[in-house]
């Protein structure tokens, strides 16, 4: 394949319509406009979700739910992951070093998931409940 006999797929492309040349085009006289009406009249147009009047959706409808702008700050990280660390004394920048949270995170918190079996100590980092006891089980300390 060469870049001069690349074209598109045929029946893919097609001629620019030219509406209100005349009788003969079929696109003549309304121009495919329809008779009267708003949309029939040159800049006759309304904003999107206009009804008319009536009383849009988007403000019928109720709104519910909510989105916190700050969750892509926030990292979750396994216990497994931590026992994987080569070091005993982890902190958001040891986890940022190590690719286990994504850049641009704020706070990090510490998830039962899988098993430790070495201490660890951890500050600035947050933990739940299952993950504490963990960590404790097994010997560490969390400074949160």
């Amino acid at each position: 394949m060469e870049l001069n006999t690349i074209a598109p797929a045929p029946g893919s492309k097609f001629p620019k319509k030219r509406v209100g040349r005349g009788i003969g085009s079929g696109w003549g006289k309304t121009a495919g406009r329809g008779h009267k009406g708003q949309k029939s009249r040159s800049g006759g147009f309304h904003k999107v979700g206009f009804e008319g009047g009536q009383m849009p959706m988007h403000r019928r409808l109720p709104k519910r739910g909510f989105t916190s702008r700050t969750a892509q700050f926030n990292a979750q990280v396994r216990l497994t992951d931590l026992d994987v660390l080569a070091v005993d004394q982890i902190d958001l920048l040891t986890l940022l070093q190590a690719g286990l949270v994504p850049a641009g995170t704020q706070s990090v918190k510490v998830i039962l998931a899988g098993e430790i079996k070495r201490a660890v100590t951890l500050s600035g980092i947050k933990a739940t409940k299952g993950a504490l006891a963990a960590i404790q089980a097994a010997g560490g300390t969390v400074n949160a």
